[in-house]
């Protein structure tokens, strides 16, 4: 089979760099398009450049995603909610794979996003890494396991640029949990614990948020009990991981029916 053609969305940023990077040194993908915001300053420039590999690679920045789809595969998408939205009809109406990264969507983006989904292949996830997607599995189990004596609190930590909280990472988390525990994140959710806010109610997810520095992403899950607690813990290095889980998706989902998936399906802990 020919290598998979992708275009990286918001390939001038931190992640669009990254995938530039990984997919230059993954055997089976090429870079085929570089998308950028309208008016950016990167427009014009060289993806490879940007992305520090040792020469160019011939892949000008553009803000014209329906030109760069005439020769595409599949697009991976880590950039804004607004920006994500835009580009879902085009990957759909081209028959792209999108793969979708992005955090901080609404219900409302998602109910756009799944619209798609009878005519295209999206695989959406808060994280694209193995071992978060290994973390949220076993957190659905620790959940099963554990009744409402056990109190869940995740708690994230991103670097000082970071826009949306909790992370996307975070509320994946989250959804693990309730999921084992069978209940709705969204009826379960405690965030922002500021002032006198009462005893904590019995049943409820926390969140906390915490931004600073550097940090590519730590998230820690804790269930605490009586006299007795339970962390599982996920540190992020490097940013190569999700962009390695990222095309690990598009090249699976590369032969799939049209659908939702995500990287559960992809890493087959969908069951797990």
């Amino acid at each position: 089979m020919s290598d998979m053609r992708l275009i990286v969305a918001g390939a001038g940023g931190r992640m669009g760099r990254a995938l530039t990077r990984v997919i230059a040194e993954t055997p089976g993908v090429v870079v085929t398009g570089a998308l950028e915001a309208p008016g950016s300053e990167l427009l014009g420039k060289d993806a490879g450049v940007l992305a520090g590999l040792p020469a160019a690679n011939g892949v000008k920045l553009s803000a014209d995603l329906w030109s760069l789809t005439k020769e595409a595969d599949g697009i991976l998408d880590f950039t804004v909610p607004g920006a994500t939205i835009a580009n879902v009809a085009i990957a759909a109406e081209r028959g792209l794979v999108h793969i979708i990264g992005t955090t901080g969507l609404s219900a409302s983006d998602d109910a756009v996003i799944r619209s798609v989904t009878s005519r295209a292949v999206v695989v959406k996830s808060g994280n694209m890494s193995l071992g978060v997607n290994l973390l949220a599995a076993l957190v659905k189990r620790v959940a099963q396991a554990l009744d409402e004596d056990f109190d869940i609190e995740i708690l994230e930590m991103h670097h000082r640029a970071k826009i949306d909280a909790p992370s996307g990472t975070a509320l994946l988390l989250g959804e693990a949990a309730a999921a084992g525990r069978k209940i709705a994140l969204d009826q379960h959710s405690a965030r922002g614990r500021d002032g006198h806010t009462g005893a904590r109610k019995a049943g409820d997810i926390g969140f906390a948020s915490l931004r600073g520095g550097t940090v590519t992403g730590d998230h820690t899950v804790i269930f605490a009990g009586a006299m007795e607690r339970i962390e599982l813990t996920h540190r992020a290095e490097d940013r190569t991981m999700f962009a390695q889980g990222a095309i690990k998706a598009a090249l699976w989902a590369r032969d799939k029916k049209p659908g939702f998936y995500s990287m559960a399906d992809v890493l087959g802990l969908a069951d797990f």
